[in-house]
């Protein structure tokens, strides 16, 4: 799923050859987002087009050969003044009169061209990793024919037409590795070789062809007739270019040199937060007169936090209240802002929490897991490493609510871009930071092999690398649990076990249920409140608070009948979240359908069973009030299928029961009548977590 859909779209045809547009957001600077060489399509400004369309008009189009565009046959037709004059004929189609241009690699050519040609409709340029041979290349690189045929296909040989024609998925996986020389770049390179894969490498032999029409001669006398101000980012790793390219060009346009130490050929991709401040510093720079503003003396400002919590599961809401209640009981001056989005906002709405303004910015996390996920199935793992665009685009809002208004105090309950991408720009830190998680380390799904072996353990040592330098970014990290809740597996090959680095790297709250449970401690006077009778047995059925449930809430409904046979006087409640439609499930007699339930544990405590997923808060909740439950883990979902359950286990609670075996009508049912009103003999679980929790946090702005 994509952080941000065009607000418009169109074509342009110029010289028989159609291209494709699309434009986001309004503004009065616009900015054209050029593509670059055809082996990557435009969507490589994916972390970039969300963030400068907040506040700029971005225009992007496809180039030749990618994409939406045209196709031509011919290396005529992708020379570099041939993009050029793509770029002009989309400014004319959008009605640009001017842009900043920004381009990639190769794409610095002909947004060179474009300034050069046009240098009343190029107001700034920015180029990123320019492939400019105004210094020399790699000496590796030129080495080899790209036409001749080989005798060695090691290293740059692999850059070769023939190659190319028999052995392009290697190319892609070479070319990427050289693309992203930094460390833990598995998603960079996996995004570059589907990339590659939509361009067919007879084609691909064109485009280099015509490229390489462009003379040195031609290129300096290009750069000479540029006058707008140039920003050039270059990455001093860089294995495509070298940085002396990007520092060449800098110098002969009398333009301005950034270098990334240690970045490779592609940091808006690698390091995006930085890349994205770069460009909007260069872009205000340009076109802005300087804003008024206000300066608050220290000793005026209000003690304030901003709370984040995870949307991707609806129970991180109820305790981060409760967590919150807590705090403004040990720091009553404390103001606390929300960056939330839907559907935990209603659960804040309900318990009249502040969202800030700002949240209507962030790209919906349950929205892409829905997206993401298949019949009862969601391999988490790879739903957020698919989902690095949005978390992308949601930091950086974080990033300007942080710099816009002072905050004392950050809590980030699951918030992994925040977490992440401050660790990855530590010098954005300037207010105190606490982080909560319910589970640490990434786990292969077994089925997976070894490729999922191999990610999860890369994901898992760079976390390890980024606490480990540092430490300084978390105040305080609290694990929602206690020692014996983490699991007993190792991060990896060569990589510590996860429950003995989590003790040394966390404290421990115990666990935060985020409700009272005197207040359901008489469950017949609930039940009467609730509306359930003394006679009937009562079977709740939820799937927290996406859309990933459906399938669970369908096969569930499939066993009602057989389940009333065995169980006359069960009654079942649907209770679809606030993403499901009631209406959009069958009917049954004796089952009635609720929407979103704001206080969902009250029906939990007054059930005599409840059908689940495998999510933590609501299993944790169905344990503490002592209610027995069946609990369906999502397939693939790694959290659920080994961190939630080794806890439940250690609780003694719940009955787990995969989908496979739940896929059975009468084998679901004859489940749910062996489970309801079973006795249970769970262990207790903590009631002062949320108190523990605050009393930590409340330590940083005391």
């Amino acid at each position: 799923m994509r952080a941000r859909q065009p607000d418009e779209s169109g074509d342009v045809e110029r010289d028989g050859v159609r291209i494709h547009w699309d434009r986001y957001g309004e503004g009065d600077t616009t900015l054209l987002l050029m593509p670059t060489w055809s082996i990557v399509p435009v969507r490589h400004w994916k972390f970039q087009v969300p963030y400068l369309a907040r506040t700029h008009r971005v225009i992007t189009f496809d180039g030749r050969a990618t994409g939406a565009s045209d196709r031509p046959r011919g290396p005529e037709h992708y020379t570099v003044g041939a993009f050029a004059d793509d770029a002009v004929a989309v400014l004319d189609a959008t009605g640009t009169e001017r842009a900043v241009v920004a381009a990639l690699s190769c794409g610095s050519l002909w947004g060179i061209q474009l300034a050069a040609a046009q240098p009343e409709r190029v107001c700034g340029l920015v180029t990123i990793g320019p492939a400019v041979a105004l210094a020399p290349g790699h000496p590796e690189r030129g080495v080899h024919s790209f036409t001749a045929e080989l005798d060695t296909d090691e290293g740059w040989a692999k850059y070769n037409a023939p190659y190319w024609r028999r052995a392009y998925g290697e190319f892609l996986e070479f070319f990427g590795g050289r693309m992203f020389t930094e460390a833990h770049s598995t998603k960079q390179v996996e995004d570059f070789v589907a990339w590659g894969n939509e361009i067919d490498p007879e084609t691909l032999v064109e485009t280099d062809v015509g490229i390489s029409s462009c003379t040195l001669e031609s290129f300096r006398h290009m750069c000479e007739r540029v006058r707008c101000p140039v920003l050039v980012i270059h990455g001093d790793g860089d294995a495509i270019r070298p940085h002396a390219q990007g520092a060449a060009l800098a110098e002969l346009v009398g333009g301005r040199l950034v270098t990334v130490d240690g970045g490779g050929h592609s940091p808006h991709l690698r390091d995006p937060v930085f890349v994205n401040r770069t460009i909007e510093e260069f872009v205000i720079s340009l076109t802005s007169r300087p804003r008024a503003r206000t300066w608050t003396r220290a000793a005026q400002r209000p003690r304030r936090a901003l709370y984040l919590s995870s949307p991707i599961g609806l129970g991180h809401a109820l305790r981060d209240v409760a967590i919150a209640r807590e705090l403004r009981r040990l720091q009553p001056d404390l103001q606390i802002d929300w960056l939330a989005q839907h559907p935990v906002t209603k659960v804040l709405e309900s318990h009249g929490e502040h969202v800030h303004p700002a949240s209507a910015w962030l790209a919906n996390e349950s929205a892409h897991v829905e997206d993401e996920a298949g019949e009862h199935d969601l391999h988490a793992f790879q739903a957020i490493r698919n989902m690095d665009e949005i978390l992308v685009n949601n930091f950086m809002v974080f990033h300007d609510v942080v710099s816009e208004d002072h905050y004392d105090l950050v809590v980030g309950d699951e918030a992994w871009d925040v977490d992440y991408f401050l660790h990855e720009n530590p010098e954005l830190k300037h207010f105190e930071f606490a982080w909560m998680t319910d589970f640490v380390g990434w786990i292969p799904m077994p089925d997976g092999g070894a490729r999922e072996a191999a990610l999860t353990a890369d994901y898992n040592a760079e976390m390890i690398e980024q606490r480990a330098r540092y430490r300084r970014l978390r105040d305080r990290s609290i694990f929602v649990g206690d020692p014996d809740d983490v699991v007993g597996e190792s991060f990896g090959p060569g990589l510590p076990d996860i429950r003995q680095w989590t003790e040394a790297n966390f404290e421990f709250s115990g666990y935060v249920t985020g409700f009272d449970r005197a207040e359901v401690a008489d469950r017949e006077a609930l039940r009467a409140e609730l509306g359930y009778g003394p006679d009937e047995r009562v079977c709740i059925v939820t799937v927290g608070g996406s859309g990933v449930g459906g399938d669970l809430l369908r096969r569930v409904i499939e066993a009602v009948r057989p389940a009333q046979r065995l169980v006359s006087d069960l009654r079942f409640v649907i209770v679809c979240g606030p993403r499901i439609d009631p209406r959009s499930l069958p009917r049954r007699t004796g089952v009635s359908y609720r929407a979103y339930v704001p206080q969902l544990y009250r029906h939990l405590a007054a059930c005599d069973l409840a059908v689940v997923q495998g999510g933590l808060t609501t299993c944790m909740e169905l344990t503490a009030n002592r209610r027995p439950f069946v609990y369906v883990p999502l397939r693939h979902h790694f959290e659920q299928n080994f961190h939630v359950h080794h806890r439940l286990q250690r609780y003694r609670a719940g009955r787990r029961c995969d989908y496979d075996e739940a896929r059975d009508a009468d084998g679901l049912a004859k489940v749910i009548a062996d489970e309801v009103g079973r006795e249970v003999d769970y262990l207790p679980v903590a009631t002062d977590g949320a108190a523990r929790a605050a009393t930590s946090i409340a330590e940083l702005v005391a």
